[in-house]
């Protein structure tokens, strides 16, 4: 098969070319990837975190030049970037962290009538191989808590990184080759649906994480499930944001423009993608959004001063322009931005938005901010609830008892108070509700995911 051409959204200058494979070569990784993992696993706890350290450093070492890269092949500024690697860094060395943290539990069988001399203890083992199929918006903050997992556990990894910007993990995986892993413990296979769909139906594959939409999400499970693989998946997100009538208007405002409009180019699963505010504040929270949303630099990304880039495709922008014209025809009025010239989307911001438009339900991956009005907190609650996806919600409000309740009464994964839903700290839990996936990925949670439990019993232990 001819290789896959990889380009920089903005201008359309080739940046370099990958492989694309087919099933076969991929259940050639797999088996390789099988003789890894016994390897792998043989490690004790001390030297996998040495060898996570190790790959930190290396990336580390190439920070600049990595970031770089990752911005002009996915379109994100160029600041943005390097905090993407930044993250990566610190992830790989809290999984180092991790591996030494794989507790077992001593379990009291004189709980149970006629076994109080008998002894049960409990131990973590790796999976196997894990599969990690990673999204082209955070490829490289992503592909850490995937692969860094994974290898802290004692399993193997076989990375599939995005089509459209694979060549930042390229690159990490070519560091990862010097850092001292176990031949085949870490491997890349790079394609399209082909590599997708192989790494979730051969057996040799013991688990499958993804991030990405809730329809790759239920392509792979029900390939999974023929082998009863282990599967865990973060998905869609349509995030909503509750502006309350004793809110700061400049904030909450801030919270949409940094996290939604300026971030990932709005390219970002947990964004701000619905913004119901109260009717009291509704014209100064639109005059503080609009005022800030033109302040937004639009152009090159690989500029410091640049504050969103190009989409990751320009089919990505007329998907985002598209939804865009759906909410003026249900309705909504076009205050500012929402024009496309190639990949770049300008910043746009409706108002007046039909709460019962179908495009309002929608997940829309870009630069985009609909407004729409609501008068009882608990209807905003309602709205933000009926929604398919269980991602980030945030509140805005000065009441603190309000505030844990419209929490407590949101059905997603994470509820902010006062800022953006577009926030991921690698020690927290994160993952969402319905359609989103139902799994939580972090620090403390993924590498427990990717072992299994092994109890030992010892008879008569006790005289």
């Amino acid at each position: 098969m001819p290789p896959i051409a990889v380009t920089n959204p903005g201008t359309g200058e080739h940046l370099g070319e990958v492989p694309d494979l087919d099933a076969s070569a991929v259940a050639e990784a797999v088996d390789r990837a099988r003789q890894g993992q016994s390897a792998m696993a043989a490690l004790p706890a001390h030297e996998r975190a040495r060898l996570l350290l190790r790959v930190a450093d290396l990336i580390e070492a190439e920070l600049p030049e990595l970031a770089r890269l990752l911005a002009a092949e996915n379109g994100k500024p160029l600041p943005q970037t390097r905090g993407e690697v930044e993250a990566a860094i610190r992830i790989f060395r809290g999984y180092a962290g991790e591996a030494t943290r794989l507790f077992g539990r001593q379990i009291p069988l004189d709980a149970v009538p006629g076994l109080e001399r008998h002894l049960a203890v409990t131990m973590r083992e790796p999976l196997g191989v894990v599969a990690a199929l990673v999204p082209f918006n955070y490829p490289v903050e992503l592909y850490a808590h995937k692969a860094a997992a994974a290898l802290a556990a004692g399993n193997a990894v076989v990375v599939q990184p995005p089509a459209r910007c694979p060549l930042a993990l390229v690159r990490v995986a070519e560091l990862i080759a010097t850092a001292g892993l176990p031949a085949h413990a870490h491997q890349l296979v790079t394609g399209g649906v082909a590599v997708s769909r192989a790494l979730a139906t051969l057996p040799g594959i013991a688990a499958v994480s993804l991030t990405g939409s809730t329809a790759a999400g239920r392509a792979v499970a029900e390939l999974a499930a023929a082998t009863l693989k282990k599967v865990f998946l973060e998905l869609g997100g349509n995030d909503a944001l509750i502006v309350c009538d004793d809110a700061d208007a400049e904030k909450a405002a801030e919270a949409v423009v940094l996290g939604r409009l300026a971030r990932g180019n709005g390219q970002i699963c947990c964004a701000v993608k619905r913004v119901y505010v109260q009717d009291g504040i509704h014209d100064a929270f639109v005059g503080a959004l609009l005022d800030q949303a033109a302040k937004l630099v639009v152009g090159d990304q690989l500029q410091e001063s640049t504050d969103v880039g190009p989409l990751i495709a320009e089919e990505a922008a007329e998907r985002v322009i598209a939804a865009v014209d759906r909410l003026v025809q249900d309705g909504a009025t076009l205050a500012a931005g929402g024009t496309r010239r190639g990949a770049f989307v300008d910043p746009a911001v409706l108002v007046d938005v039909p709460t019962a438009s179908p495009a309002f339900a929608e997940e829309i991956f870009g630069p985009v901010a609909p407004v729409a009005r609501f008068t009882d907190p608990l209807d905003a609650v309602r709205m933000a609830n009926e929604s398919p996806y269980g991602l980030h919600a945030a509140v805005f409000t000065r009441d603190i008892s309000r505030a844990l309740t419209l929490a407590r009464q949101l059905d997603v994964g994470g509820v902010v108070i006062n800022g953006s839903t577009a926030l991921r700290a690698e020690n927290l839990p994160f993952g969402g509700t319905k359609d989103t996936g139902g799994y939580r990925e972090g620090l403390h949670e993924t590498v427990l995911d990717f072992t299994r439990q092994k109890s030992v019993i010892v008879m008569e232990a006790f005289a």
